[in-house]
C-alpha cells in the first residue's frame, strides 16, 4: 500500500461528487477511472496529485499523512492532466530540459540529463524537432512532448487524465505498453479515459477500476 484515501469526499454546488471514498493504490496496480462526464473523475486526479485541497477526509502516502510528507510525494508523483502542461515558446527539447530541473534531477549530470531528453523525445517519435518550438507543432506533437516525461523515468506514481487525447493508433499502443511496463516494474498508475482496449490490462492482471455513478456513487474493485 503506498497512496491512500480515508473517507475522502468533495462537494461542488451543493452536490457530493463522491464521499466516503477508502481506496489503496499499491505497487504494481494500474487503476482505471470511469464514469459520465461531470461525475467527478479529474477533481479526484487533481486531489490526488495534491492541486486541490478542497476536500474531506485523508490523504496517506506510505502511511504518513500528506501534509506531513508532501515534499517527498510530489518528488514520487507525475501528474499530466488534459492541458499538456508545456511551454509553447520554448522548444520541445527546452522544455524537458525545463522540467528535469524542476523535478531536482541531479544523478549523471548536465550533459545525461540532456542525453535523457533526446532519447525521451525519439521515444516518442519526436526526433529532429527537439529544437521546434512547441508553439510550431501540431496538437499531437504537443501531446507527445508532454507524454515524453514518462520516458524520463524519474516518478513512482504516475496520474494521467485522459492521455490518449490527440494522439494517434501508434501513440496509443506506445503509452499502453509504457504503463504496463511501468506497473510491472513496481510502479503504479491512476488514469481516466474513455479509451476501450484489452492492451490497457498488464499481463499480471493488476488492471483495476474505480467507477463513478454520476449520482455521488463510487465502486472501487476489491
Amino acid at each position: 500500500m503506498q497512496l491512500e484515501t480515508r473517507k475522502l469526499g468533495c462537494e461542488r454546488d451543493e452536490r457530493w461528487l463522491f464521499s466516503d471514498l477508502d481506496w489503496q493504490i499499491g505497487a504494481g496496480e494500474l487503476w482505471r477511472i470511469e464514469g459520465p462526464n461531470g461525475s467527478g473523475k479529474t477533481t479526484l486526479l487533481r486531489i490526488l496529485s495534491g492541486q486541490m485541497a478542497d476536500y474531506t477526509g485523508t490523504l496517506l502516502w506510505q502511511g504518513e499523512p500528506l501534509s506531513r510528507c508532501r515534499e517527498t510525494f510530489m518528488a514520487s508523483m507525475l501528474y499530466i492532466g488534459h492541458r499538456p502542461g508545456i511551454k509553447r515558446a520554448l522548444t520541445a527539447l527546452e522544455n524537458l530540459d525545463w522540467y528535469q530541473a524542476m523535478s531536482a534531477v541531479k544523478e549523471g549530470g548536465a550533459r545525461a540529463r540532456r542525453d535523457a531528453c533526446f532519447q525521451a523525445l525519439e521515444a516518442v517519435g519526436l526526433a529532429g524537432f527537439e529544437e521546434t518550438p512547441v508553439e510550431s507543432l501540431s496538437a499531437g506533437q504537443q501531446r507527445r512532448v508532454a507524454l515524453a516525461r514518462l520516458a524520463l523515468g524519474h516518478q513512482w506514481l504516475w496520474i494521467l487524465d485522459e492521455p490518449f487525447t490527440a494522439i494517434d493508433h501508434d501513440g496509443v499502443r506506445q503509452l499502453e505498453a509504457w504503463m504496463t511496463a511501468h506497473c510491472r516494474a513496481g510502479g503504479s498508475v491512476v488514469v481516466t479515459s474513455h479509451h476501450d482496449s484489452g492492451e490497457l490490462s498488464p499481463a499480471s492482471g493488476v488492471l483495476r477500476n474505480l467507477r463513478f455513478d454520476g449520482l455521488g456513487g463510487v465502486h472501487v474493485d476489491r
